[in-house]
């Protein structure tokens, strides 16, 4: 499954893919689907975008709606969108359709979870969200807009901190497996100190300022280790509920990309992950190599 950025015409609610021979362009823009005033009452409007990502905007949600992403073929291999609502978010709810005709929640009204909500679909399984909205008199001021992410999954393997944004089990610890995973497969891993924290209480998030002092792999430019003092500040977001507070001592942190920033997944203590991969190593179970020095 070979997937491209949202092209403006898909987006926009007319469906298909890009044509051929074009070039995609990222959207930095929300853009809109069929407003609710235009909806016939109880019906359900039906949308296929066949791209990678893009942007949402139901102005005046009223019915329904159901957007299936990444064109027509589910794909062999399983696969994870991610969802992060612009604010306000109002008028509507967005679920994700699973197997059987089962709705999870992603996104609803009021505070949500930081940063957004990740949804795993398996192989096969049909990739859509159903926006459903809410019942208000007034829904003139009303709009639901969101950004989302589809990626493959092809690690299937790796703990809940992978998955995405504010899922289940995101604050706790890693076991040592599942350091030793995330630190051949996460989308950063670097070494570094923490500078400080700070909490934004209607975003949900924590956002950690680390001085980067090496960085061993990342898949986007999120870090650099440079500075006089051989240092780089950057920044690693994760749920406010997970209770972050500064700590002394050189920690890996490990984690993924959505939306053009970093998550959070695993954050050992350095000594704490170089006893485990020691440990890994001599008994020859360490998933890769791991360079520290």
């Amino acid at each position: 499954m070979q997937l491209l950025p949202c092209w403006a015409p898909s987006c926009l609610g007319r469906g298909g893919a890009a044509p051929a021979g074009g070039t995609a362009a990222r959207l930095s823009v929300a853009r809109p689907v069929p407003s609710g005033l235009t909806q016939e009452p109880g019906s359900v409007g039906q949308l296929a975008l066949a791209c990678a990502e893009g942007a949402i905007e139901w102005l005046y949600p009223a019915g329904a709606l159901r957007l299936t992403l990444g064109g027509p073929d589910p794909g062999a291999r399983p696969s994870i969108a991610c969802l992060r609502p612009e604010r306000p978010f109002a008028g509507a709810q967005v679920f994700a359709e699973r197997a059987g005709g089962a709705l999870e929640l992603l996104l609803a009204e009021g505070p949500g979870p930081a940063g957004g909500r990740c949804v795993r679909w398996d192989p096969r399984e049909r990739r859509a969200l159903f926006l459903q909205a809410t019942p208000h008199r007034d829904i003139s001021r009303r709009v639901a807009a969101f950004r989302f992410e589809l990626r493959e999954d092809g690690r299937p393997e790796l703990p809940p901190q992978a998955h995405g944004l504010g899922v289940d089990g995101a604050c706790r610890p890693c076991s040592d497996t599942e350091l030793l995973l995330a630190a051949c497969t996460s989308d950063f891993v670097i070494h570094g100190t923490i500078h400080g924290v700070t909490h934004d209480t209607e975003l949900q998030e924590s956002v950690i300022t680390v001085l980067a002092a090496r960085v061993l792999r990342q898949t986007l430019p999120l870090f650099q280790a440079g500075g006089s003092g051989g240092q780089g500040p950057a920044s690693i977001r994760t749920p406010l509920r997970c209770g972050v507070r500064p700590g002394p001592g050189t920690f890996l942190f490990m984690g993924w990309s959505r939306f053009g920033e970093a998550w959070l997944g695993c954050a050992p203590r350095l000594q704490e992950f170089s006893r485990a991969y020691a440990a890994a190593h001599a008994a020859h179970l360490h998933p890769c190599e791991v360079a520290l020095r």
